[in-house]
């Protein structure tokens, strides 16, 4: 999915010869890639080289940078979640609204599941390229995030981003009818559970105008709720945000959420890296077909962010995950945020954002719950006990039954999850 931007980026960011190597498992899908990439490569005319490959140690030899992308939560696994939390007997409460993505009981199988995968990379990396940078793509965000940073590697991460779509900045701009270039912002918070603190245009402070009209339910009764709660503007995703908190009345978890590409948009993809790879990119359908696979490819660029970090450039990069330091100091300096990131020669400059004081209250709850989901990934009994008994996603709940709960959804998944093994 990611390759066409990834290319793109690193050509004409870099502007210098540069190796690409890719894990990839399946035959065919290796011989598309490569016969893409070389076209791809070819019509730059910097040189360089593109290697996709089956051998995760080849893959990883010597790496700078490594960029992980996986998602180990199929549909298939998720659908396992939400059965057993279903429940079955007159007397057995269910808890479908835990069958989540992010937080909660579901969200933590989900981390423990991303743990496990992103903890086995880390064990090739240790071997094959022990001071790599990581760019972590993969969800759950924060608590891969703190799985790659628990082992020792500087990693920045790069997810949904709130600065587009329904709830997004591009939004709140047209609402205020101010060019999306013109406006000045500042978003801050825990990978999805972010926050605008402030619009602007120029000198105009618009951030009022926005807070009225979430009071007059312009917005959603979710946004409204918690900008009397908590003194700031939800933005991204309002649903993410859900996931992290006790059930809310009027808000359901969605039975079936996406997991990467559909079929159908798999397909497409491949149709266009095809008439890349046979017609090459200098040709007419092979220019049409990779100027529709950037079209539709995700709006992330983490190779603009790891070249800056690499390269010790001056940049600034909205809406990163990382480490906090002093960004947002009412936060614990090792929480997992996700701000606006300003490097100057490739070292952080930090802003020392302040949030509202409800509003850092609850970040710190839910931080506290990702961090602990992570470290629950190795197979911390005492992480995954202390994230049952704290979580805000479960207040309201039995804590007790949770963590029976939780027992069966290990036993369902020791399949995938043999640190939890008896």
């Amino acid at each position: 999915m990611l390759l066409p931007t990834l290319l793109t980026d690193l050509l004409f960011a870099s502007k210098q010869p540069a190796s690409l190597t890719l894990e990839e498992a399946n035959p065919a899908m290796r011989e598309v890639l490569q016969g893409y990439g070389d076209a791809v490569l070819r019509k730059a005319g910097l040189g360089g080289s593109l290697l996709v490959t089956a051998d995760r140690r080849e893959a990883l030899s010597g790496a700078d940078c490594v960029l992980y992308a996986g998602d180990c939560q199929p549909a298939s696994r998720f659908a396992q979640d939400r059965s057993a939390l279903e429940g079955e007997g007159d007397d057995d409460p269910g808890l479908t609204d835990q069958a989540r993505v992010n937080g909660g009981l579901g969200g933590l199988m989900h981390a423990l599941r991303a743990g496990e995968e992103a903890l086995r990379l880390c064990d090739a990396m240790d071997e094959c390229c022990p001071g790599a940078l990581v760019i972590n793509l993969g969800q759950p965000m924060a608590r891969v995030t703190a799985v790659f940073l628990n082992r020792g590697y500087r990693c920045f991460g790069l997810g949904r981003t709130p600065l587009k779509g329904a709830s997004g900045v591009d939004t709140f701009a047209r609402r205020l009818q101010i060019p999306w270039e013109r406006a000045r912002f500042t978003v801050a918070g825990l990978p999805g559970f972010a926050f605008l603190l402030e619009m602007r245009d120029g000198s105009k402070d618009l951030t009022g105008k926005l807070c009225k009209a979430a009071e007059n339910r312009e917005m959603g009764e979710l946004t409204r709720r918690w900008l009397d709660w908590w003194g700031a503007l939800p933005v991204g995703d309002v649903t993410d945000h859900a996931e992290f908190l006790p059930a809310q009345p009027d808000y359901q978890p969605d039975p079936r959420p996406d997991f990467g590409e559909s079929v159908e948009r798999r397909k497409e993809r491949i149709l266009y890296m095809n008439t890349v790879r046979q017609q090459g990119a200098d040709a007419r359908e092979g220019a049409m077909a990779q100027l529709l696979l950037l079209s539709k490819a995700p709006p992330l660029r983490p190779m603009r962010l790891a070249l800056a970090v690499l390269r010790g450039e001056t940049a600034e990069v909205e809406a990163v995950t990382r480490l906090n330091g002093r960004e947002l100091p009412q936060l614990p300096p090792q929480a997992i945020i996700e701000a606006r990131l300003t490097l100057r020669e490739g070292r952080e400059e930090p802003h020392g954002t302040r949030l509202p004081s409800a509003l850092a209250e609850i970040m710190t709850e839910v931080d506290a719950a990702n961090r602990l989901a992570a470290r629950a990934a190795t197979g911390d009994r005492e992480a995954l006990r202390q994230y049952l008994e704290t979580d805000p996603a479960l207040d309201g709940l039995d804590r007790l039954y949770c963590r029976d709960v939780t027992e069966a959804l290990l036993r369902l998944h020791a399949d995938v999850l043999p640190r939890f093994a008896d």
